[in-house]
């Protein structure tokens, strides 16, 4: 989420052979043991997103004093829970001896450490949807892209149409779910590592860079000082309203950055056996979350030292730099490189629902037309792409979507289950001063997550006010 992982999910979708093949594939992770430093530069890539080019905007709502602050707030929760989670889960009890309790992904631990209710409750309710948003997500922030490089070449060649240009950008939507479509059909596509090198170490990189490098240019060069303020965006830019919800939706951005909290079970399956599995994924959670919230910082400030209240949703892709072309072509073309295959694995378990009928053939009736056999899988398939694109056209606010997403994932992936697998595992007896402790943690973080979707949520209804879906409008 940042955005959430594309390591995470291709490994965790490894778990299950494709298409109802006879693979013999277990679920492993099929690499050489990694060291504390490689497993810190799995968990750097994949937390480096597209999220991080809305942190400027998160920066400009909390200002100079309290975005920082939040980001590092943050930072600390998520390595203090994944200590409690390690302990609980990898602890060198001899536990992960037997390969019936191997954990290879994180829902895999849900279903064998939580009731089954709870299990049902978390796959059917939040983590699906939730990958059915960032996968709207990716197809919006592509759309976006591609009408941003569309743009480009339009102002760049002198412009036409009496100085206005018109946005297609809903003809984008339909040329990344034609591709979607394609990839789709590709069943191992999702097994793929040089995929996973690709999508969330090259282009994420990539344009990840050059947003924070033409901001630190924008500041030395044009600016000369910072701007911005302690408190954030100011009243009168914004309402009084408007900027309490802004306030709430940043820490939902600023969440959905550091969603890489179920990654890290994939990771810890490349590793070495109990104890010292445990002890090198602390370090390795220490080590990159450090790295990352350095970098999360240096983006989210300078962006906002760039363009102060007026800093954009999306540093890139929202038009604040217009040049030098040729480096923001680059970095636009990237954005939509690692979303191509981003939205791949993240659709992975998607795509698996029902997979036992992938092979089965449906019979498709067209009025006038005679009727088709075509397999379930690649009706199944179609569909779950053609439906993300249709909620990409009706709901096209990334930076809306990306806080919702945040604030729904942080609390229940990052908290809540950690602490509950901790206190079940250590047998902790209620009332006592450690579970008090815990509950208020998980408390705090609830109502965090809950502000974080309601400012998000006003978002999303302020924009649509002036929005007409499906509509090729003039900007």
């Amino acid at each position: 989420m940042g955005d959430q992982t594309a390591e995470q999910n291709q490994v965790s979708n490894d778990s299950h052979p494709q298409g109802g093949s006879n693979s013999s594939y277990d679920g492993r992770l099929k690499t050489t043991r990694t060291t504390v430093w490689a497993a810190s530069a799995h968990i750097i890539t994949a937390l480096i997103g597209s999220g991080v080019l809305s942190l400027a905007w998160a920066t400009a709502q909390l200002g100079w004093i309290f975005g920082p602050i939040v980001m590092l707030l943050f930072s600390l929760v998520t390595c203090y829970t994944f200590t409690l989670f390690a302990d609980a889960v990898f602890h060198s009890s001899g536990k992960l001896a037997s390969d019936e309790k191997k954990y290879t992904n994180y829902m895999d631990t849900f279903l064998k450490e939580l009731d089954e209710s709870m299990f049902k409750l978390i796959s059917l309710g939040v983590y699906y949807i939730s990958l059915f948003g960032v996968a709207s997500g990716c197809t919006t922030e592509s759309s976006a892209s591609l009408n941003a490089i569309q743009w480009s070449k339009w102002f760049h060649s002198g412009g036409d149409n009496n100085g206005q240009y018109h946005m297609n950008r809903n003809l984008c939507v339909i040329i990344f779910c034609v591709i979607q479509i394609f990839f789709s059909q590709i069943y191992d596509f999702g097994k793929l590592r040089w995929v996973s090198v690709l999508v969330t170490g090259v282009t994420s990189f990539t344009y990840s860079l050059i947003g924070l490098c033409l901001s630190v240019a924008k500041v030395a060069a044009e600016t000369g000082n910072f701007r911005g303020s302690l408190t954030g965006i100011s009243i009168g830019t914004v309402t009084e309203t408007q900027k309490i919800w802004r306030t709430f939706h940043a820490v939902g951005v600023i969440a959905y950055a550091y969603s890489y909290f179920i990654i890290l079970i994939e990771i810890q399956d490349s590793m070495e056996s109990p104890p010292l599995e445990v002890k090198k994924m602390k370090n390795a959670s220490v080590i990159s979350v450090g790295v990352i919230t350095l970098f999360y910082m240096l983006c989210g400030c300078f962006g906002y030292a760039a363009f102060g209240d007026l800093s954009p949703e999306n540093l890139l892709t929202g038009l604040g730099f217009d040049k030098p072309f040729w480096i923001l072509e680059i970095a636009k073309v990237a954005i939509f490189i690692h979303l191509v295959g981003a939205y791949q694995i993240y659709c992975r378990p998607l795509f698996e629902i029902g997979k036992d009928r992938f092979n089965k053939e449906i019979e498709i009736s067209i009025p006038g037309f005679r009727s088709y056999k075509l397999k379930f899988g690649l009706v199944w398939r179609t569909t779950v792409v053609t439906l993300t694109s249709v909620m990409s056209m009706l709901l096209p606010f990334f930076n809306d979507g990306v806080g919702l997403l945040g604030a729904l994932g942080f609390w229940p992936f990052t908290v809540y289950f950690p602490v509950e697998m901790y206190i079940r595992e250590k047998k902790i007896t209620k009332w006592k001063t450690e579970w008090i402790c815990l509950q208020i943690l998980s408390f705090a973080c609830f109502i965090i997550s809950i502000a974080a979707a309601t400012g998000s949520i006003a978002g999303f209804v302020l924009d649509l006010k002036s929005f007409k879906p499906f509509k090729f409008g003039t900007s």
